[in-house]
Formats: structure tokens, sequence, C-alpha cells
């Protein structure tokens, strides 16, 4: 994953400005005091100075993310405490002389950490790609000379400095942190900065009020991130790079916390090497003290050790990881930039989402409208539609914003076009509201105002009594509770006149009704929702919006609310206080970054793996809180480079797919683990008694190493298992106690079958160095054949051995057998100091291999019972 460069504290020293041109402060002063305090003027900087600027400040782009080099990512993966144990293993065995079983040790560690490097280079390369998709130039006034006119012209977004006057048109995003000068009807998204759905009002003030709105509720301030929804402005930029708001959020974030794929590989990894770092001091101290013998028996005792350690962990994991990561680009076009972060996606039984853009479309629609008495009549509609028509016609708006937008769409165009448009009155964030002036053909010297707006600005325009405006003000509450947003509409005839209409003539209004509008549903919402629920995957609402709004988003994809938890009632609550809500509550509303990144701490210190999907700087902290970050394509750009996964859009559907492909690599990888964890443990305790009890070792440190080749060769079948379906539909999680208890259970019954194939080797073969190889060799077929069985029998999709699709693990497991069988006959055999064995052997052994098969089958089956019993909700 790339690294960030350090960030320094942003200051006004920083910036190279006197303080009052800080981050914070051009909010607090005047237009003319921020401009003489970054030395600009209202036709912008000279392009002389602008140079000197960018010299000086350092390019507009966010903080710098190092690509890592190949070689660095390679030695990267050594950190894997498998990798490393068996770096060192495969060193000890170079250094006792067993130059054989060193180097395909080390091979395997080189193999490993080249794929693992390469996956994750390659991911990185793909999210790379993505940048070049973002906006990257803005409209800027320059002066080619300072004593010249400015010249409006589009320049790279990186250019810019502090000072440069900027225009903002609908559609542009914000480049930087800037200070508006002039403004009419602008409307930003902030949603990339703080979450809120709904665009919001901004203009320029002159004289800031010096209330505390908060930093990004200021009118006249905008920050980088956001984008224009409607309007345009003439702004000056106030901080660039490093020292924006969205670059200092992120320069805030805290080192990811140790994923649930670390700790659990973490967990089994290191019980695994305090046995293996035990085992070879105790085999040379048993072989000492009970046979005389010295460090001629330390290559065996190192492989030994080699015998436990699952070699090919590595390899198998990377591989099924990135078998699963490919899937997921070419099919979904989801990129995984972490590999870990495919298996945390299939341990996720808890996602954290916001509901804008993933449950709701970004745009609202029209849900009804209502008279003055709360009962349904179209013709408020009709006239809200005639109002945002004429309006878009006669003030020469660029295009409807998002709500006249919804309206038109619910319109009759024949019904507008009757009538003939006079003036327009746009909308402005004082009044609230915007008035278009009509004449109906066969209605002569008559004008019709209609009025559209907020709620309480319409109603305090209308011809009412207290008790009829209170009356609708409650009426408009209790639809507002339900998270619809209202408009009013109100209607005035006024004789014709040619004079302009003023904001004067919007008085004495006829009240007709409110439009009801809400958040229109994502198409893929409510079937997702449905998916996750039936694989365990609980959703939570984390969001910045009303608590109505959430709710009533919930109620219409079928998902019952419940009770709902505000940020203030979040903080009166300790955090065990808010784990135990948190088990009971979908929805937290009116949430601020850092209640959503505590929402997700307190439910990963709860025992759950959490995802987080987001897309705005506002999200940062949650992310890096979750066990595995998620965007969208069209997230910001740090927000993009920070995510372990990237969606190519923000839809319900492809996290699905995400988490099913998650769990189909991480049951390939548990099945490896269960299965090769105990096999081994099986084959180590069998050695380790042999070697106590025999006067020869049971088996030559070579014979040990091809054995170990044979079944880790087969054991790459479980890379490109399919698993059961069964194992697609609960959240998979490697717990460290779950796969000791497993792999000691059956790792005994494999013991036992070992030692009990012992018994018959001594009781069918000779003494003497005739009859040590023929051990041998019953010994190495036994192995090989109980591996066999093993692998046929504990895979998790043993169940559905009726299909006809091809099963590599048949295959390899009937390669392995067949191997295990004919390699003591072969002429290879009396190279590995193998002879032939008595067919009264292979008799005995199909007898005890029948009995543990059946055993194994029992065991099996009352594992999967009991584990399903306990992994129900």
């Amino acid at each position: 994953m790339p690294e960030t460069a350090p960030q320094a504290p942003v200051t006004s020293d920083t910036l190279g400005l006197p303080a009052a041109s800080s981050a914070a402060a051009p909010g607090a002063l005047t237009s003319l005091q921020v401009l003489r305090q970054l030395d600009s003027g209202p036709r912008g900087l000279a392009e002389a100075e602008a140079e000197r600027r960018l010299a000086r400040y350092g390019e507009n782009v966010l903080p710098a993310w190092r690509p890592v080099s190949r070689p660095r990512r390679f030695l990267r993966s050594l950190r894997d405490p498998f990798t490393a144990v068996l770096l060192f293993l495969g060193l000890v065995s170079v250094s006792v002389g067993a130059w054989g079983s060193g180097s395909v040790i080390l091979s395997l560690v080189a193999v490993s950490c080249l794929l693992r490097s390469s996956g994750e280079h390659r991911a990185d390369r793909s999210a790379a790609a993505l940048r070049e998709l973002v906006t990257t130039t803005a409209t800027v006034l320059r002066r080619p000379e300072a004593h010249g006119p400015p010249v409006t012209r589009d320049i790279p977004v990186g250019e810019l400095v502090p000072g440069d006057v900027i225009r903002l048109g609908p559609g542009d995003v914000v480049p930087a942190d800037v200070r508006l000068l002039r403004a009419s009807g602008l409307r930003v998204h902030q949603a990339a900065v703080t979450g809120e759905s709904a665009p919001v009002s901004k203009y320029s003030l002159d004289s800031p009020d010096a209330t505390d709105l908060g930093t990004f509720a200021q009118p006249h301030m905008c920050y980088q991130g956001s984008s224009v929804a409607y309007g345009s402005a003439t702004a000056v930029v106030v901080a660039t790079g490093a020292r924006t708001r969205l670059a200092s959020a992120y320069g805030r974030i805290e080192r990811r916390r140790e994923s649930a794929f670390d700790k659990a590989v973490h967990g089994i990894s290191w019980t695994l090497i305090r046995f293996m770092l035990l085992t070879p001091p105790l085999v040379l101290m048993a072989g000492a003290a009970l046979h005389g013998r010295g460090l001629e028996t330390l290559p065996f005792a190192v492989a030994v050790a080699v015998g436990l350690t699952p070699e090919m962990l590595p390899v198998v994991v990377t591989t099924a990881l990135a078998r699963g990561a490919s899937r997921l680009a070419d099919a979904h076009k989801v990129i995984v930039k972490r590999l870990p972060a495919l298996h945390d996606l299939g341990a996720v039984d808890v996602l954290c989402l916001d509901k804008t853009g993933t449950l709701t479309q970004d745009r609202p629609v029209v849900v009804h409208a209502l008279n003055a008495h709360g009962h349904d009549d179209p013709e408020v509609l009709h006239w809200a539609a005639v109002n945002a028509w004429w309006t878009l016609q006669l003030a020469d708006l660029p295009t409807p914003d998002a709500l006249d937008e919804a309206i038109l769409s619910q319109a009759d165009d024949d019904e507008l076009l009757a009538y003939d448009g006079v003036a327009a009155l746009p909308f402005d964030p004082v009044r609230r509201l915007a008035t278009a002036v009509v004449r109906h053909p066969g209605r002569l010297g008559t004008h019709t105002l209609v009025v559209k707006g907020s709620v309480e600005n319409v109603l305090e325009r209308c011809a009412l009594d207290d008790t009829d405006r209170q009356r609708l003000l409650a009426l408009a509450a209790r639809e507002a509770d339900t998270g619809a947003r209202l408009l009013a509409v109100a209607l005035a005839g006024r004789p014709a006149r040619r004079r302009d209409y003023t904001p004067a003539d919007e008085r004495g209004l006829t009240f007709r009704g409110f439009v009801v509008l809400s958040d229109a549903l994502a198409p893929t919402a409510a079937g997702a929702l449905d998916d996750l629920a039936c694989r365990g995957v609980a959703v939570k609402i984390l969001t910045g919006d009303h608590p109505g709004a959430a709710a009533r988003v919930c109620r219409d994809l079928g998902v019952e609310p419940g009770e709902v938890l505000t940020a203030d009632h979040i903080d009166r609550l300790t955090d065990t206080e808010l784990a135990e809500a948190a088990r009971r509550t979908t929805v937290f509303a009116r949430c601020a970054p850092e209640h959503k990144a505590r929402i997700v701490t307190t439910l990963r210190a709860d025992g759950h793996t959490t995802g987080f999907l987001g897309d705005g700087a506002n999200d940062l902290p949650a992310m890096h809180a979750a066990d595995v970050g998620i965007c969208p394509q069209g997230a910001v750009d740090v927000v993009r480079e920070t995510a372990d996964v990237v969606l190519a859009e923000k839809d319900l559907a492809a996290i699905d797919h995400a988490i099913t492909a998650g769990r189909h690599s991480s049951a390939n990888i548990a099945t490896y683990l269960r299965i090769t964890l105990s096999s081994n443990l099986g084959n180590v305790i069998a050695m380790l008694a042999a070697a106590l009890l025999l006067p020869f070792l049971p088996m030559l440190p070579a014979q040990v190493l091809v054995q170990n080749l044979c079944f880790d060769a087969a054991q790459l079948a479980f890379a490109h298992e399919r698993p059961a379906p069964a194992a697609l539909r609960r959240p998979t999680r490697l717990r460290p106690h779950g796969f000791l208890r497993f792999i000691t259970g059956f790792g005994l019954l494999n013991a036992i079958a070992d030692l009990s194939t012992f018994a018959v080797l001594i009781l069918t073969t000779t003494t003497g160095a005739e009859g040590q190889d023929a051990f041998h060799a019953g010994w190495f077929t036994e192995n090989l054949l109980t591996q066999a069985l093993v692998m046929l029998l504990l895979r998790s999709a043993r169940r559905s051995a009726g299909r006809r699709a091809p099963d590599p693990v048949r295959y390899a497991a009937a390669a392995l057998a067949l191997t295990g069988i004919v390699l003591p006959l072969s002429p290879i055999g009396p190279i590995l100091a193998m002879a032939p064995l008595p067919p009264a052997y292979y008799v005995l052994l199909a007898i005890i291999l029948t009995l543990y098969a059946a055993t194994l089958a029992v065991a099996a089956s009352r594992y999967d019972r009991h584990h399903s019993d306990s992994a129900r909700p």
C-alpha cells in the first residue's frame, strides 16, 4: 500500500503569510482585509508574482504519496511471521548441510514474496489509473503584466497559489480553500468534506458575523473537495496544497490498526512458531539421552520442525487472495489494493456506510403535493413546475437545481408552455425563495406571481392569520419529521405592468400547498441489503443527515430503523454504553467524523469485523478505524488512496460481490490451514514418538523433504477450490482458538493412524538395514495416503462432490496417493533408501486406512454440525 509523506503542522508560518490569512482566519475578516493580507486584488495576481508564489509554496496537490518500489515491496513481504520463520529454517538447513531442504524452503519464500508483491503492485497501479479521471483545471484571473488588464484562462489545478482569483460555475470542483468575493445563487455540495447530502447555500459577506458557526457552516467560505451544484461565484484562494482543510484532516489520520486478517494469522503463527522452536531441542535431547546420538540428528530435527510448518501458507494465501482480487477486478470492476483486505471483506459482519449515494442516488424525487388541508393536490405540483420552468428560462440560469429538476420531471411540458413568461426573481440565500411572473393567454391585463421556496419564508409572505400560519407550520413539521424535504408554493394576482418586479412584490400571497420530496433510492440498494442480511452482515448507517431522513430511507428499503441515535446522544454515552447501544441500533444521525470513527472503533472492540464505505474527507477517520476501508471511484483523491478496496461505482451490490469473493478466498485458506496443520501436527507427534522408541530414525531427512514437497504441491489445489455454498453464507474469520482445537483433535487422530502403522511395520518388516529401508518406505506410503484422505474428507466442499465441474482437490489427492504407492517401488525408491514392502503390509494398511477414514468422516460430521449450530445468530 502506498505510504504518505510526513505532514508538517499547518500554521501561518508554513503558509508564508501573515497570521490573519491562515486557514481559519479568512472567515473572520472582511473581503478587503483578506485581499490585503494575501497581497492580491479583485483583478488577480500578475503572472510573475504567481510563479514566485508557486516556487515558494509548492504545487496545489494533496500530500504526496510515494510509490513503493518493487524491491522494497518484496522485502516487506518478509514481515509475514510464517515467511520469516521459513526463511530462518531455510538458512538453518543450509548451515547444517541440508542443501536440498534449504534450497526448497528458500525457493518457497521467494515465490511467496514475489506473488504478494506483484499482486499489490498491480492493485496500486490500477488504483493510480483512477486519478486520471478527476478534474485537473481551474478558471483563474491572471494579469500578463503587473499593471495590465486581467485575462481569464484555465490553468492546471496544481498551479494555483494563495491570492489567485478564480471563477466557479455549475459542475466545477472547488480546487482549493477559497473566500467568496461575489456569488450569484451559489449552492455547493459539501458531501466530500462534511457528508451533507443536500447542497448548501453560499454567498459573499463583506463583514462576517462574529458568531461561531463552525468551519464548514461559514457561508462565505468554500473548501477544497466541494463542488458547485448551482450558481456562480468569484473567489480568492486562501490556502492550497497541504494547508487546505482537506489535507489537514488527512494529516491527522492515525496509522491503520492491525486488521482481522493480521490478528488471526499472527495468532495462529506465533502459537505454531513457539512449538516449532521447541521441537529441534527436544529431538536432540531425546536422541542424546536415549540413544546416544549427537549433532548428526540435527538435520532430522530441523526436518521435523519444517514438517510442522505449513510451508505453502504464504503461497496458498497469496494465490487465493490474488485470484479472488483478479476475479473481482475483471467481473465487477472492484479493485483490491491490499490483498489481506479481501479476507477482511469475507470476515465482515458489520458494514457501516452513509446513506447518501449508497442507499440513495444523490438526487431528490417528488413524493406528493399537499394542499393547505394536507390532502393530495396535483395543482400544487403544477404551479411549482411553472415556477421552476420560467425561472430557469427568464433568469438565464444554466441548469435547474436538483429540486427544480425533480419537479420538472413530473410536469407536463404542454401545460408549462401554455403560459407566457414575464419576469423572474431567481432564488437567493437571503430570501430563500424564487418567483416567476407569468401571463395566461386567456387573461389579458393580469399577471400571476408564482412563488416557491422554504416553508417559513413563503408563509411569512402569505396573507394568513397566526392560527393558520401555525397550523401550516405544524403540518410541514410532521412531514419533515419523516425525513422529507418541503417546498412551499404560493400565488398572487397582479395587474399587468411594464416596470420590473422586485422582492417587494412578494407580499400578500395566497398559500397553495407543499411539494414533498425525498431522496431517490438506489435501484440496487434493497436487493443488496437483503443479500447482505442473508450473508450475516449487519448494516449500520452513519450519516450527517436529519434522523427522519435516514429513518425514512430505511423504511422505504424495507429495513426497520428502530431507535435512531443522534450525535448529541452519542456524546453522552460511555464506551460501554455505546457498545450496548450499537448492538441494537441501525441508524446513527447527525454524525461528525469523530462520531463515525468512535462508533466503528466501538464495534471492533465488541468483537465485530467492520467495513466502512465512505467517499469524503470526513470519512477518513472511520475508514482507518475499520478493518477494511471501501470507497467508490468518485471519492476524493485522499480517500481513494487510503482505501483498501475501490469500487467502480458506489453500489451496495458491488460490495456484496466483494464480500462473497472474500469469503471464497478465506474459505479456501481456512480449509488449507485446517488440513495442513492437523496433518502436520499428527506427523510430528508420530515422528517424535518414533524417535524416542526406535533405535533408528523413523524417516531420513531426504525422505521428509520429498514427502513435504509432494504434500505441498498437492496443497496448491486449495487455492483453486470452489467452497460449498454454506461456507459463503456466513462471515469467514480465522479464529486462532478454534483452529487450535481443530488441529489438535484431528492431529491426534492422524498420529494414532501413524502409530498403528508403526506397529504393522514392526510386525511385517525384518530387522537390519533392509528392514529400516522397508520401514521408511511403509511410513512414507502411509503418510501420503492419509494426507490424501484428509484432503478429501476435511475439505469444505466435500458435500458438493456430485458436481460435474473439474475438481482440482480430487485430482491432487489422487496424484498424491498414487505417488505414495508408486514412488517406493520405482527406481527412485532405492536412491531415497526405501525398499519394497511385503504384500501383508498393504492388506493391514488398507484396514488401518479404512478405520481411519470412517473415524475421520464421523468426527468431521460432528464438527460441522457443532460449528453450524454455534454460527447461527
